[in-house]
């Protein structure tokens, strides 16, 4: 167990659950932010696009990318090529195209094109880590998943979830999964995107508006 860890107390639950209310009120729906159809595969793909990327700029190349390659078995047999040159907009596109291509042979050749519901498979795919898989586990199975994604990282520091400088994706997760009730995990990390995006922003933060204003470790700290 990380050292900076600590047991989880009944007072630290109950804040992290008014924080999850307050946002729920926000943005009732919780929609995710990668416009994927409710087609796995394509959750699976815009999931290795987003890194280093905007959500905004994956859904408009995809709509390019899935209009010319409409299903996960021909993505995986379109030319490396075309497929890079499509996706050079979302950056690191050598990278992410090979990626693509090859999770999508895997997906169609070992798993009969079924996206498996268990982290430790989903981390064989190519380019897939800890938090696309918990997008994956969370949005497309309904299990409990934390995604530690920028968003996430950034605003777990200021409401003192985890210290103000921790970065790591791994010890966030491990930090809010106590916290955070199951069933809101998937939820809750949508809700901190759109957050993150009006509301605490990385550079700019609108604290007179924020509806966790009271709760926030940052802003207490900031009044004294």
């Amino acid at each position: 167990m990380d050292k900076q860890q600590t047991k989880t107390t009944e007072a630290q639950k109950e804040r992290a659950a008014t924080i999850v209310g307050l946002l729920k009120e926000r943005y009732p729906s919780a929609e995710c932010a990668l416009q994927y159809e409710g087609e796995p595969w394509r959750l699976l793909v815009m999931g290795r696009l987003s890194a280093q990327c905007t959500d905004a700029r994956v859904n408009i190349v995809c709509e390019e990318l899935f209009a010319r390659f409409p299903t996960a078995r021909a993505l995986a047999d379109a030319p490396i090529n075309e497929i890079e040159s499509i996706v050079r907009p979302c950056g690191l596109f050598r990278t992410k195209a090979a990626d693509i291509k090859a999770a999508c042979a895997m997906l169609t050749d070992d798993y009969s094109g079924v996206l498996p519901d268990e982290m430790d498979e989903l981390l064989k795919f190519p380019g897939v880590g800890r938090k696309i898989a918990n997008l994956l586990l969370g949005d497309i199975y309904k299990k409990p998943a934390i995604v530690a994604d920028t968003h996430c990282i950034r605003i777990s520091g200021r409401l003192g979830f985890v210290p103000a400088d921790c970065k790591d994706p791994v010890k966030v997760e491990r930090a809010l999964v106590p916290l955070i009730a199951p069933e809101e995990q998937s939820d809750f990390c949508h809700r901190i995107v759109w957050f993150g995006r009006e509301v605490c922003t990385a550079r700019a933060p609108k604290c007179d508006e924020c509806p966790l204003r009271a709760l926030c470790a940052q802003g207490a700290k900031a009044k004294k």
